[in-house]
């Protein structure tokens, strides 16, 4: 089992700006109005639309080099080809925290790291997901719009996190590389450069779902057109379904919190099971949803190791139990889905609790200091600006 803190470090390794200076790429006051009005109207237009799902913008590689243009709103920039991996960082964003930061950019860093190259971040897009399924009823302590304007910060602190961790990266195979001989420090070096730029390019999409339940969540984004692009070689419907398109179907990485695997695999969301008298094997609600979503995904899990949880071998030992023998047949589910999850480490023993619920707590009290502990700086930057969780 890998640890997420070992792969990208802690939350405390990546830089904060601190409260009283503006992070690097803040945009300017004119800008910052726009943007959160942009995103006002974007839930307005999908809360009337009757939509399940929508890609509602794209942060492009260029919002971690300061792409925050006067008069630039946001857009959805489509992937020019269907995209290998999409990772899925599915959550409330209230706010987004460097436990968020450190969920995904070990997952992007892990990906790339397994490919060695082959495809690199042409083949993958990570997609930032809101479900707002009760839009239609006042939602506290932070609107969904003021939310998907925290996203947008987010995306721009994640994409710059991943960069500077390639570069942490490049130092330390340098410094291990010096006694080596000189073609592999060439090598080396050639590939330090393409996982560079790969790394910088990645882009990061901003979507809006009233779809509730990861296997609809998957399936959904399974025929959405967003990311489908073949060249035109398929049939779109008015829905934006694609037909008739036989390429390999995009691998979907599903970024999870333990407490949130313990749910998937809880029968009670899945309804009662059939009466399997006289039948050899009866399919139950949970195979019947969860079949088709491990056919196409996987749950990248990462531990939560606190006081209502428990610690890494108390989880270790769950998630061992669910896997072996019987234990997800038991459950209704098919031990064949063993292979399409891993458990990450999170936090480090000793390390800071980073929670939603501290942030919040730590912007009520109007504490920046703590709040830079529990966000990224530009997230942290716009909750102060727009003077969030103040009430």
């Amino acid at each position: 089992m890998e640890d997420v803190n070992d792969l990208m470090g802690s939350p405390n390794d990546f830089p904060r700006s601190g409260h009283s200076s503006m992070p690097p790429q803040a945009p300017a006051s004119s800008t910052t109005r726009s943007i959160a009005d942009f995103f006002t109207r974007a839930l307005s237009s999908f809360q009337s639309s009757g939509s399940k799902f929508s890609i509602v913008c794209t942060a492009p590689p260029a919002l971690c080099r300061g792409g925050h243009d006067d008069g630039q709103l946001p857009a959805p920039l489509p992937p020019r080809a269907r995209p290998r991996t999409l990772i899925v960082l599915d959550s409330s964003f209230n706010p987004p925290t460097r436990a968020h930061l450190r969920m995904a950019t070990s997952a992007v860093h892990d990906i790339l790291t397994r490919k060695q190259g082959r495809e690199g971040v042409s083949g993958l897009r990570l997609l930032l997901l809101l479900s707002v399924n009760n839009a239609d009823k006042a939602v506290k302590p932070a609107p969904f719009d003021q939310r998907m304007v925290m996203m947008w910060a987010f995306a721009g602190d994640l994409q710059r996190a991943l960069v500077s961790s390639q570069c942490q990266h490049e130092v330390t195979e340098s410094v291990l590389s010096s006694e080596g001989n000189e073609d592999g420090q060439k090598g080396q070096k050639a590939n330090r450069t393409e996982t560079e730029t790969e790394t910088e390019t990645l882009s990061v999409d901003l979507g809006l779902t009233t779809v509730p339940y990861f296997h609809e969540k998957s399936a959904a984004l399974a025929e959405l057109a967003f990311y489908n692009s073949d060249n035109g070689k398929s049939d779109r419907d008015a829905d934006g379904v694609v037909e008739g398109n036989t390429e390999t179907e995009t691998e979907q990485v599903f970024l999870v919190g333990f407490d949130t695997m313990i749910r998937i695999f809880n029968p009670k969301y899945y309804g009662p099971s059939p009466d399997s008298a006289g039948q050899v094997e009866a399919i139950t609600p949970m195979h019947r949803a969860l079949g088709p979503f491990f056919f196409r995904a996987k749950l990248r899990v990462t531990m939560r190791t606190d006081d209502e949880w428990g610690g890494a071998e108390e989880q270790t030992a769950y998630l061992e139990g669910l896997l072996g023998a019987e234990g997800l047949k038991r459950v209704g589910g098919s031990r064949d889905w063993g292979d399409r999850i891993e458990m990450v480490g999170g936090r480090k023993v000793g390390a800071d609790v980073i929670s939603s619920t501290y942030a919040r707590a730590a912007a009520k009290e109007r504490d920046w200091d703590r709040l830079d502990l529990m966000v990224p700086p530009e997230v942290g930057w716009w909750i102060e600006q727009e003077g969030l969780y103040a009430e």
